[in-house]
């Protein structure tokens, strides 16, 4: 998950197009925090962290929706939208038909914690189902997922396109230097989890993708979430960068990401 976290820290400066859409910027600065995309990321991790070893899809739901709750809650400034910020208040919340990119920003931890596609696939659909049950908002989850899963598992980067155009639809044939000039700040998953999957593919380093991602501009604090989840999944994250990841993240944030690192290395 360090490259969700990283993606959403490096490009929160320069969310609302307020980068100069470039490659050249420093990666770190004092406006450099996490944000609901952060928050969310680890929730969402917390989740699936604390499953039962036999549980129904309607267990892994509520799971979802405490968690998400809980952290949000608890960090109630983070950045959240009108309509999600209604949604962790609710006593009883309902999806709201949101094809938002908030469902393939938190889905990072899936990729992971999955051992095989078919299953990645379905636990990104409940993930977003919770909020984002539009048939966009699921899609953008589950080819957030996939590519993870086929990142971190030796997919090549042709492999790993090939398979979202064929299975999600999604047009990965222009460039960065084609997206950048027109794209401007959009929060929906299918004018964002596309661009975030070009940068990864056209990244040449885990720094590179983040760079390439933010150099698009729009809401680049998502993109590169995105971008960076993948990234991560093909090329590891350096250790410096961890730890600046972690330096950046509250004690309740970063028992979580431990968690998760223990998870994966158990």
């Amino acid at each position: 998950m360090y490259g969700a976290i990283l993606g959403d820290i490096i490009g929160s400066p320069y969310e609302f197009d307020q980068g100069n859409k470039s490659k050249d910027f420093p990666l770190f600065s004092r406006n450099s925090k996490f944000t609901d995309d952060s928050v969310m990321t680890l929730a969402v991790a917390d989740a699936f962290l604390s499953l039962p070893p036999q549980v129904s899809d309607e267990d892994i739901h509520r799971f979802l929706v405490r968690s998400m709750q809980t952290y949000g809650q608890a960090f109630p400034y983070a950045g959240y939208g009108g309509m999600f910020r209604r949604w962790l208040k609710e006593s009883n919340p309902q999806p709201y038909g949101s094809y938002g990119n908030g469902s393939a920003m938190r889905v990072s931890s899936v990729g992971w914690l999955f051992d095989d596609l078919e299953t990645v696939r379905h636990m990104a659909r409940l993930s977003a189902k919770v909020t984002h049950n539009h048939p966009e908002g699921i899609k953008g989850a589950e080819a957030t997922a996939s590519a993870i899963y086929l990142a971190r598992t030796g997919s090549t980067k042709a492999e790993i396109k090939a398979y979202i155009e064929s299975n999600f639809h999604y047009d990965l044939s222009r460039t960065c230097d084609e997206i950048r000039p027109t794209y401007r700040h959009v929060e929906s998953c299918q004018e964002t989890v596309p661009e975030a999957i070009t940068a990864f593919l056209e990244g040449n380093s885990f720094e590179d993708v983040i760079r390439t991602a933010v150099s698009l501009g729009g809401d680049c604090d998502t993109l590169t979430c995105i971008a960076g989840s993948i990234a991560e999944g093909y090329y590891g994250v350096p250790e410096e960068l961890k730890q600046q990841c972690r330096e950046k993240l509250p004690e309740d944030l970063r028992k979580v990401l431990r968690r998760f690192e223990k998870t994966l290395h158990s």
